[in-house]
C-alpha cells in the first residue's frame, strides 16, 4: 500500500461525471476514481471549510465514530473489479481491529474529516505512472463510467498493454484539462 492525499476534485466534462484524483504522497502517480456529486460535494465542502447548521452523513458517520469511542486508522483503496474500486476502513475500538467494506468515496469523504491517512495498492498507482508519450497521440474515446458508481478504467480486460495504453491516455487528458475545471465546488 502506498499513502496518497487528495489532489484535486474536478469535473469530467465529457461524461459529466465528477472525479477525485488521489496522488501518490511525495511522489508523481495519480489515481482517478470517478464518484458521485453528492460524495464530491461533501469532499469539497469539508476540503473548503464550510460549515452546515445540520450534519450531513459523512458528518454523522465521524461523530458516530468517535462518540463510539473509535478511531479511524486508515482508509485503503484496494482493488478494482469489473471497473469498479473498493476500499476498506479500518477502526480501530478498545484494542480491536474492524474492517469495514465501503465505497472510495465516502470513505475518503470520512477519512479527511478526522485526518485520517489514505493508500492505494501499489498496482493501481502503477497503472497512472507519467507517460513518455509523444504529443502526436489522441486522447481515449472511452466513455467514463456511469456518476456515482467508484468506478474507474475496466481492469478487467485481457490485455495489460491496452490497460497501460487506456491508462495513458487517461493521464494525458486529465492534465490537459483547465484549472478551472478543477475550481471550488458551488454548495
Amino acid at each position: 500500500m502506498v499513502e496518497v492525499i487528495v489532489s484535486r476534485l474536478g469535473l469530467d466534462s465529457g461524461s459529466n461525471s465528477f472525479v477525485v484524483i488521489l496522488q501518490e504522497k511525495g511522489g508523481d502517480r495519480i489515481l482517478p476514481i470517478w464518484i458521485g456529486r453528492a460524495e464530491a460535494e461533501s469532499i469539497a465542502a469539508h476540503l473548503d471549510g464550510v460549515q452546515r447548521e445540520r450534519p450531513m452523513t459523512h458528518d454523522l458517520v465521524r461523530s458516530l465514530i468517535l462518540a463510539l469511542g473509535g478511531e479511524l486508522q486508515r482508509v485503503n483503496v484496494t482493488r478494482v473489479e469489473d471497473g469498479t474500486f473498493f476500499a476498506e476502513m479500518h477502526l480501530e475500538r478498545d484494542h480491536v481491529l474492524h474492517v469495514v467494506d465501503a465505497r472510495p468515496s465516502d470513505s475518503i469523504a470520512i477519512a479527511v474529516r478526522l485526518d485520517t491517512p489514505i493508500f492505494a495498492a501499489e498496482e493501481l498507482l502503477a497503472e497512472y505512472e507519467a507517460p513518455a508519450a509523444g504529443p502526436d497521440e489522441a486522447a481515449s474515446d472511452e466513455a467514463a463510467p456511469e456518476p456515482g458508481t467508484d468506478s474507474g478504467p475496466d481492469l478487467s480486460a485481457s490485455s495489460l498493454d491496452a490497460h497501460v495504453r487506456g491508462a495513458e491516455q487517461l493521464k494525458r487528458y486529465l492534465e490537459q484539462l483547465r484549472p478551472e475545471d478543477f475550481g471550488k465546488f458551488t454548495l
